[in-house]
């Protein structure tokens, strides 16, 4: 099978379905108006994951239908991002006739950046060594004339080959602002940069200008973090991922931020540290007492918020919620019902034709 060019006609009557939908499931807590954010027609994606078919002497990526699991063929990729479709094509060209990189490779990825910057990533069935080291290299030089900057990695087994970089800086205009951000292979990072651009802008005119504190849970890369923190005193934020505090950390130093703090810690270690639960040797350097938070931002995984976060955060005067299930956003909504009342919502269209909804709520708390 092949893959069938997405027909842009349908995109208006399917995004209106979602609408619908998210409306419809707000309802009994939302009566405003829901803000829309419509993504672009094609070439929204920034990253790509495919497998690779081996058939004779030809050489294709292929994705595989969710429901029938029928292999599709594709020879491009309209929601990709330009650059990751003319790597594509240049991967393949390359290594098809070349059996040191060719053998036991069964998967491509792609990371790509609104800057030209790309992170191609071979996975293969096999171990590395210096032969496939210098093949290697030589399709680094002979690809890199295709991006600003190019990182070419090589996976298999408990390894780990990195030719160029494995990191590329997105930088996105916001407002007045240029914000650079660290996205590192095989981390998380919103693959729809035109609607991550609307999530951040929707989310700092929700704020507003505070005169105190905000906390934010699943900060990830920055990504929120750092345009967040000209609208706040002081910022803390937590995550899990070493590397993603890592990138954080230097994307915080990259545009001049002096007013965030990061802790690696899950957002349910941190619930238990801040209520006094358990000590925690990573907060050995934070003042938490020294923080004023009124406000907290969470953009949690599918699951959404677990019952000790729900407790933490309805301490709070606004809870500023990022989610990618409505379902879960629902629930944890009507948990905090009696508290909180919605009073902005929004829908970001982050992975158009597909039934996948991206929400953001403001949340505050009810007077008296």
């Amino acid at each position: 099978m092949t893959y069938k060019t997405i027909d842009t006609s349908e995109y208006p009557a399917q995004f209106t379905d979602k609408s619908q939908r998210l409306q419809q499931l707000l309802s009994p807590y939302y009566k405003g108006e829901l803000e829309l954010h419509e993504s672009p027609r094609t070439h929204y994606r920034m990253r790509a994951e495919f497998r690779v078919w081996h058939e004779q002497d030809d050489l294709y990526y292929i994705m595989f239908n969710p429901e029938t699991r029928e292999k599709i063929r594709m020879d491009e990729f309209v929601p990709g991002a330009h650059l990751i479709n003319t790597l594509m094509k240049a991967v393949r060209d390359y290594v098809i006739d070349k059996p040191i990189l060719r053998n036991k490779l069964f998967q491509v990825d792609f990371l790509t950046t609104t800057t030209n910057e790309a992170v191609i990533s071979c996975l293969y069935h096999k171990q590395l060594d210096t032969e496939w080291e210098q093949a290697a290299e030589q399709m680094h030089t002979a690809l890199s004339s295709l991006t600003d900057k190019l990182g070419l990695i090589g996976r298999a087994r408990k390894q780990k080959h990195v030719i160029g970089t494995d990191e590329v800086v997105e930088c996105l205009n916001i407002g007045d602002r240029h914000w650079k951000t660290v996205q590192t292979e095989n981390a998380f990072t919103q693959p729809n940069a035109e609607i991550n651009k609307q999530m951040i802008t929707w989310a700092i005119n929700s704020v507003g200008t505070a005169k105190h504190d905000l906390l934010e849970l699943y900060c990830g890369n920055g990504n929120f973090t750092l345009p967040l923190s000209t609208q706040f005193e002081h910022v803390l934020a937590t995550e899990i991922s070493k590397r993603s505090v890592a990138s954080a950390q230097l994307a915080t130093e990259m545009n001049g931020i002096n007013n965030v703090e990061f802790i690696r810690m899950s957002s349910e270690e941190f619930s238990e540290a801040l209520k006094g639960d358990i000590e925690k040797r990573r907060l050995q350097n934070i003042d938490l007492m020294s923080y004023d938070f009124g406000t907290v931002l969470v953009d949690p995984p599918r699951a959404g918020l677990d019952d000790l976060t729900l407790d933490v955060v309805s301490q709070y005067q606004r809870i500023l919620y990022i989610s990618c299930n409505p379902e879960t956003l629902i629930r944890n909504i009507d948990d905090l019902s009696d508290q909180f009342t919605v009073t902005k919502a929004a829908l970001f269209d982050q992975f158009p034709y597909t039934h996948h909804i991206e929400a953001g709520v403001l949340l505050e708390r009810k007077e008296g």
